[in-house]
């Protein structure tokens, strides 16, 4: 496991093992990646601990069907990065959506993700517009 402090080398890693994790869509594998205590922020929501982690993602990927994600470092410090990200998914009807945005995570001495805060906004795309596949 990558632990910081950071450089840049480690910091654009981190945002690939985060990347691959996230589409593996395996909500208590990726709620691992996170410290048991873990706090989030996503959109309005406030999230504390693997438990409400490893739910929230049950619910996201139940609505968010065919979920693909695009991770990119956008700024690193020891034992922060920052990321710009979009992901495309469709709904149960079949409307496609790309929600991009800004995500901050600060790190745990061990590697494991403290807490991460993310901006999210979605805009609704037809199938012909979509860029990951």
């Amino acid at each position: 496991m990558l632990k910081p402090p950071f450089d840049e080398e480690t910091a654009r890693e981190k945002v690939r093992l985060a990347q691959d994790l996230w589409n593996t869509r395996d909500p208590a594998r990726v709620a691992l990646a996170y410290t048991p205590d873990s706090r989030w922020r996503n959109r309005d929501l406030f999230l504390s601990g693997r438990d409400e982690i490893e739910a929230f993602l049950t619910s996201k990927w139940q609505r968010e069907l065919d979920y693909r994600l695009r991770k990119e470092l956008f700024l690193f410090a020891a034992d922060r990065i920052a990321v710009q990200f979009f992901y495309e998914w469709h709904d149960a009807e079949g409307c496609w959506f790309r929600s991009h945005g800004l995500e901050h995570w600060e790190f745990a001495s061990d590697g494991l993700m403290s807490r991460r805060t993310a901006s999210i906004n979605d805009v609704a795309i037809r199938p012909e517009d979509r860029q990951l596949h």
